[in-house]
């Protein structure tokens, strides 16, 4: 059962409890619509649980940096030939 069947449970599950007044003979409605909501949140933890386990955690890609080595022509002293 995935996370879309989980909520169509609860939800199914607060139909029957909070929005009926259907009267059954041998059934309560009330009680199933809240066995019903509590599967679903137990479905949806365990979902949640194995989708959070089965994420891999993948460092981000580094990049390397490779400075160049600038060769200048020095005149005067200066490197950039600024003030010349």
């Amino acid at each position: 059962m995935g996370l879309g069947g989980c909520i169509i449970l609860i939800a199914v599950g607060a139909i029957l409890t909070f929005a009926t007044d259907w009267d059954m003979q041998g059934v309560n409605l009330d009680l199933v619509g809240i066995i019903l909501m509590i599967v679903g949140l137990i479905g949806v933890s365990t979902f949640s649980s194995i989708a959070r386990r089965r994420r891999v955690m993948v460092p981000p890609a580094t990049t390397t940096v490779v400075e160049e080595e600038r060769h200048h022509h020095t005149r005067d002293g200066y490197s950039d030939g600024y003030g010349v």
